[in-house]
């Protein structure tokens, strides 16, 4: 998780500690419609805000969110107590992962490239003879853009010998690779679900965290109290998340009234298995490259912007999918809980029967908090099966690859060429690859959307790097995917 958004993401955590006390105990409606009162008392600081009004009305719509609904949606005068009851009574969660808080988002001002006072009027004018837009012309001896006519491309303020030009971002929309978030009429930040590839990057960007997923914590606490069999489904990344080992962490799940918890590694290895088979049929047919498919976020990508693409993405499902997939068919009655690091598994879910709630890692750590979890003092619990390192290196940027090469024979391996997080410039590599029919860099194309992979996702809670080697001591431990018993 970036620094910068730890802030934000202590509210968040605080609101989610505080939705989940107020279900397991006797009165979760207005014990929801008090939160922003008791977080934000008569007469105590203001930290953020300009008023204590300002900062009640966006920790209830940070509620809201948490309560898995739009705050779009919700209106103002609508109790939040109210709200609590519609969330508990609801038997289907709402379609798109992400909400937006309007009394968060700042409404910044609009993206633009413009001309500050260091500007000397020089005689070379390289911005002016730059600009491939005609865009900047010289006037009474200081540049001048024509926003009607400036493309953004930033190409004036890399050539000024002063540095004088300057370029003002709206962070979720120039972190957005897609352009799937912009500002609407009233100057507020507004997604557009058909562009948005769920990839999370606007959520990690906004420094007020006005971009929030909407939380399933109250179908699954709901789920539990009904008494239903849950079945937890844990992707790798989580066991660089938490202070405790792997197993203490399956022990702390079940300690919540999971079931069972299944790694997400058993589905891994078939998307291995499956991707280094197609690999090798796509190569002896003379194809000039496949790209992975385990990525959610990539394969949205491709399915609403990259539709050149589909002939080179493999078919294989994801590790999710498979996990998911066995889960059902030893447990038709069961709900499936996937643990995710990113946004884009919470879309994945929506798609996929037998997958019927997200539980990401922000959400997991308010719970045990909210229980006084005490991680690192529980026993340890085995899991069902050894997973192989390389299905549980999927995590980690260049994992996928590294499977399925561990899996062809020496003269068959593949030239991995690695795009480590989806961004305008890789998204234009992908293109140009599509286009041409070949990647100089390789021939199979590992995609993650996320820098560093899921352990760089946007709903992770530690810093990359211990994450790294939290997960990098379990994968050592753990046995070679070509010694595993991988079900058909």
């Amino acid at each position: 998780m970036a620094e910068s958004a730890r802030q934000t993401s202590q509210l968040k955590k605080e609101i989610l500690v505080r939705l989940i006390k107020a279900y397991l105990g006797d009165n979760f409606e207005e014990e929801t419609r008090l939160i922003p009162f008791e977080m934000r008392p008569k007469g105590s600081e203001v930290p953020y805000r300009c008023c204590i009004h300002k900062e009640r009305a966006i920790l209830r719509d940070r509620a809201i969110a948490g309560l898995g609904l739009s705050i779009e949606k919700a209106e103002d005068s609508t109790l939040l107590s109210t709200l609590a009851k519609e969330a508990s009574e609801r038997t289907e969660v709402e379609e798109n992962p992400l909400t937006v808080l309007h009394t968060a988002c700042r409404g910044c001002v609009p993206s633009r490239i413009y001309v500050t006072d260091l500007c000397q009027g020089c005689v070379a004018r390289p911005c002016e003879q730059t600009c491939k837009f005609g865009a900047i012309h010289v006037d009474h001896g200081k540049s001048v853009i024509d926003q009607t006519k400036c493309k953004n491309c930033g190409m004036c303020a890399q050539v000024c010998p002063y540095q004088a030009i300057a370029r003002i971002i709206v962070p979720c929309e120039n972190a957005c690779p897609v352009g799937a978030i912009a500002k609407d009429e009233e100057g507020l930040a507004h997604i557009d679900f058909e562009k948005c590839i769920s990839c999370g990057k606007c959520v990690s960007a906004c420094p007020f965290g006005a971009v929030h997923e909407k939380s399933h914590i109250i179908d699954i606490l709901k789920a539990l109290k009904e008494g239903k069999k849950l079945i937890a489904m844990v992707a790798p990344a989580i066991f660089g998340q938490f202070p405790c080992t792997p197993k203490q962490l399956r022990k702390a799940i079940l300690d919540l009234g999971f079931s069972d918890v299944v790694e997400v590694a058993e589905g891994a290895e078939i998307t291995s298995r499956n991707e280094a088979a197609e690999f090798e049929e796509r190569m002896e047919k003379g194809d000039g490259f496949m790209t992975t498919s385990c990525c959610a976020g990539y394969n949205e990508l491709v399915d609403k912007h990259l539709p050149e693409l589909k002939q080179y993405r493999s078919e294989t499902k994801t590790p999710a999918y498979y996990t998911a997939e066995l889960v059902k068919k030893e447990n038709p009655d069961a709900v499936t809980v996937f643990f995710s690091p990113c946004v884009a598994k919470r879309r994945e879910a929506y798609q996929n029967p037998n997958m019927d709630y997200i539980l990401n890692y922000e959400e997991l750590g308010a719970w045990f908090s909210a229980v006084d979890m005490k991680l690192d003092t529980l026993e340890e619990s085995n899991f069902r099966k050894e997973a192989s390192a390389e299905a549980r290196n999927f995590a980690v940027t260049g994992g996928v690859a590294g499977a399925v090469n561990a899996l062809l024979d020496e003269d068959k391996k593949a030239h991995p060429c690695i795009i480590d997080g989806l961004n305008k410039q890789t998204i234009r590599d992908l293109k140009k690859y599509a286009k041409s029919g070949t990647c100089e860099l390789g021939n199979l194309i590992e995609v993650m959307a996320c820098p560093g992979g899921c352990l760089g996702g946007s709903s992770t809670i530690n810093s990359y790097k211990p994450a790294l080697k939290q997960l990098t001591n379990y994968v050592n431990e753990s046995p070679a995917i070509k010694d595993a018993d991988i079900p058909e």
